[in-house]
């Protein structure tokens, strides 16, 4: 077994990235809400396939989720659901 598989890489992004994420999917969340969608199902059909599609174009929403990689949107998603800062 080689070593290179022993290891785990690290992903990171700094505060003022996270501050940018947070406040995306703020605005975009109530994008979706005003336009009556689910913005869970939305976000998922997002994440999942790439497809901006799924995010309304309304109040520049589809622009704003564009701004971040899905990644990102991940980790932001999953550490506020977490609750860690």
């Amino acid at each position: 077994m080689s070593d290179k598989n022993n290891f785990t890489v690290e992903f990171s992004l700094d505060k003022e990235k996270e501050k940018k994420a947070k406040n995306i999917i703020l605005n975009v969340y109530q994008a979706l809400e005003e336009k009556g969608y689910n913005p869970t199902n939305q976000f998922i059909g997002y994440i999942l396939s790439g497809d901006p599609t799924y995010i309304t174009s309304h109040n520049n929403a589809r622009t704003l989720i564009r701004q971040i990689e899905r990644d990102e949107l991940l980790e932001e998603l999953l550490r506020t659901y977490l609750d860690k800062e």
